[in-house]
């Protein structure tokens, strides 16, 4: 079995390989809700048969190709900290962080496969790709579905398709999603337009740690919503339409900013490379939006496309509990700060100044008409 300091200390998968319009999608995800035939939801049962349920369904999970050597853990036996370290590389969820008694995760070496045991359902199964590339994403979380269904017995119904605890998930089970950096939408004020119409097709952009969370680093995530009535195919077409259009809307808006307004390019990417390379004390939202620019420094040729693999790094290594994980100690959120200013700075020291000359002079980069989702 793998370790924890090893899971920390490896880097996911997605980050080392570029995926299909990987300058806007940073993941592809797939996620699979499961449940038991016959024992009561996890919601609903009590905490001895939760972990009856974990004891029986644990070592399946363990036992399933893709996770040789995998990470496997009770998570009564992860203090808080090492938690929201699982929350922050979106191994878990933040709530099945919270609970207690009778759950587990078990993550394969690179990170690409996580099961998460009696979170909201027995099973909730998430496949994760480097970009676009939803379809690789579903295919091999199918493979592994259909490798665990033969030996545990799911709850299905003729008429509902998978039972689940949350009755948004019946039918497939199944919610698709992407995360998009969107920074030029941001800049130009409209994201918000765009957000509106993805939620009147019915389909939900959230934050960066889901339903509830703010779309820190310009970093949003677009899901479907509706799980009955429609086959796994049909949501991955439908989603992948949106986001390619959605991702046209962001190339239109770089390219008019760079033609339009280069000196607004220009002035943020400069501020935020300032700020990161000299700062001494930087909250995490600051940071994050920092980080965002430096990221749309790179896909414009302000900076090499190489530093895009440190930068995402960093989008991680300066989370709350990263930071406190590194420090082997609990932190305030003062000291929280001046450590992450201090990492930004020494990790960023190589990281050569701005060619705004790539900026001012772009053509930015190349993108269709306008659509309308």
């Amino acid at each position: 079995m793998m370790k924890f300091t090893t899971l920390l200390r490896r880097r996911p998968e997605w980050m080392e390989h570029d995926g299909p319009c990987r300058d806007i999608v940073l993941t592809s995800r797939i996620r699979l809700a499961r449940n038991l035939d016959g024992p009561p939801f996890p919601g609903w049962a009590k905490k001895e048969n939760r972990v009856e349920i974990m004891e029986q369904l644990r070592p399946r999970v363990e036992s399933l190709s893709v996770m040789k050597d995998c990470f496997s853990e009770d998570l009564a036996n992860l203090d808080a900290i090492k938690k929201q370290v699982l929350v922050e590389k979106h191994l878990i969820s933040r709530e099945q962080a919270a609970k207690s008694g009778g759950c587990a995760a078990v993550i394969n070496r690179d990170q690409s496969y996580s099961i998460m045991i009696n979170e909201e359902d027995h099973l909730r199964m998430q496949s994760i790709r480097s970009g676009l590339d939803l379809t690789a994403a579903h295919a091999g979380l199918d493979r592994l579905d259909t490798e665990l269904e033969d030996q545990v017995p799911f709850a299905w119904d003729r008429r509902f398709g998978y039972l689940t605890a949350c009755p948004t998930n019946l039918g497939t089970g199944m919610r698709a999603s992407a995360m998009l950096h969107l920074p030029a939408l941001v800049l130009c004020d409209q994201v918000t337009s765009i957000i509106n119409a993805a939620n009147k097709i019915g389909l939900a952009v959230r934050g960066l740690y889901g339903e509830g969370t703010e779309a820190l680093s310009n970093l949003f995530q677009v899901s479907n919503q509706r799980t009955l009535g429609d086959s796994e195919a049909e949501i991955l077409a439908r989603l992948e339409k949106v986001i390619r259009q959605i991702i046209t809307h962001e190339r239109n808006a770089r390219r008019k900013l760079l033609e339009d307004n280069p000196q607004k390019v220009c002035d943020n990417i400069g501020r935020a490379y300032a700020a990161l390379r000299f700062a001494h004390i930087m909250e995490s939202k600051e940071a994050l939006t920092h980080l965002s620019m430096l990221r749309l420094g790179t896909d414009v040729g302000v900076f090499p496309a190489a530093e895009t693999k440190l930068i995402d790094t960093l989008l991680l290594e300066i989370q709350p509990a990263h930071l406190q994980i590194a420090s082997q100690r609990k932190l305030t959120a003062e000291e929280r700060d001046i450590l992450r200013a201090e990492t930004l700075r020494r990790r960023l020291t190589h990281l050569p100044e701005p060619d705004m000359r790539a900026c001012q002079e772009s053509d930015g980069p190349a993108g269709g008409p306008d659509v309308v989702i």
